[in-house]
């Protein structure tokens, strides 16, 4: 707005003063050119501020959190562990107040370390569960190439390599491309450092890894999309023969319904979004949730609705209070 209010071809004659604009306007118009140069140098200060040990923005605290759960990061990395059939060889600490996640080792013993909090504000800055996924599994590749054994700190090879393992490892979870590069999209750094890459060349890591998996869907092994072959010695990631069912599977959930009708009821990845699910009299109900190893079930209360936590590995019945005329669920023991 300010340099639509003046026509700079005539403000200026030969001695630097305007014809049009008295001495004090002009004084004026240099102190706000000033003030504006200020804001912007302390913009950019806030900005170097902002950015974290691993080359991620800190996204904003969320005052309300849409999500129903916090983060729990084991049941994620065990998932991620069983997609590659590979050992885990780290352990988890939650650090709150850190305001990021990293692969080091410590005391002899290798960690990851995560601000529950941070991920939980990744999530929701990005609007998908699978951006705190992806930067898990970013420092699970960190862990699989053996990237903290030198400790000599991160540098942008060994970046490109865990991005590239992130990237895979969403794919062999479920998650679109666009959801795979949720978290970097949102916080990561567009200019590269002595230690990160820029954004879009993670990007491009991110996306090779997952095109990767794609590629390699259904085969005895996979190749991660690692530029630097065997990543220090390591396997390529294998993928498993043997696609899960109910029958060689037990952590699949059965759903029942005590009823004399079919009810329609809502199931949930994340207790923030729900789809509908049809349970059928007499009829079991058997599904997985895709994310965790827990979701979310929704059933109509006479108040509105109740929220109910269902874990793989166990079945669940519906109920139907004649009384009351309200479902409830219940699970079912031996």
């Amino acid at each position: 707005m300010f340099y639509k209010e003046f026509d700079t071809g005539q403000i200026f004659a030969d001695n630097g003063v305007s014809n049009n604009i008295s001495p004090d306007k002009y004084c004026n118009m240099r102190k706000t050119l000033f003030l504006t140069f200020l804001f912007s140098l302390l913009l950019i200060e806030s900005y170097a501020q902002n950015v974290n040990g691993c080359g991620y923005i800190i996204p904003p605290r969320s005052l309300s959190s849409k999500f129903a759960t916090v983060y729990e990061a084991k049941d994620i990395v065990l998932r991620m562990l069983n997609n590659i059939q590979w050992q885990e060889n780290f352990n988890l600490r939650e650090q709150n107040g850190i305001r990021n996640a990293y692969a080091t080792i410590s005391g002899g013993k290798r960690f990851i370390v995560y601000d529950n909090n941070f991920l939980e504000d990744i999530d929701e800055y990005s609007r998908t569960k699978f951006a705190s996924i992806s930067i898990m599994a970013h420092e699970m590749g960190h862990h699989y190439y053996n990237h903290v054994v030198s400790q000599r700190g991160s540098n942008i090879p060994s970046e490109i390599e865990a991005d590239a393992f992130s990237g895979y490892m969403m794919q062999k979870l479920g998650a679109t491309l666009q959801q795979s590069q949720a978290a970097m999209n949102a916080i990561g750094t567009p200019r590269a450092s002595s230690t990160h890459p820029a954004k879009n060349d993670r990007l491009v890591a991110i996306t090779r890894g997952w095109n990767s998996a794609l590629a390699n869907a259904g085969a005895g092994t996979a190749n991660s999309g690692s530029t630097s072959g065997a990543g220090n010695g390591r396997p390529a990631p294998t993928t498993s023969k043997v696609p899960t069912t109910p029958e060689n599977d037990p952590s699949w959930i059965a759903l029942y319904i005590q009823s004399n009708k079919d009810e329609t009821v809502q199931l949930s990845d994340d207790g923030r979004t729900f789809q509908p699910a049809i349970i059928k009299v007499g009829q079991p109900f058997v599904f997985k949730f895709e994310i965790y190893q827990y979701g979310f079930l929704r059933l109509p209360y006479y108040n509105g609705v109740r929220t109910y936590k269902l874990l793989h590995g166990k079945d669940y019945s519906i109920l139907f209070n004649r009384r009351t005329r309200n479902l409830t669920v219940v699970e079912i023991t031996d």
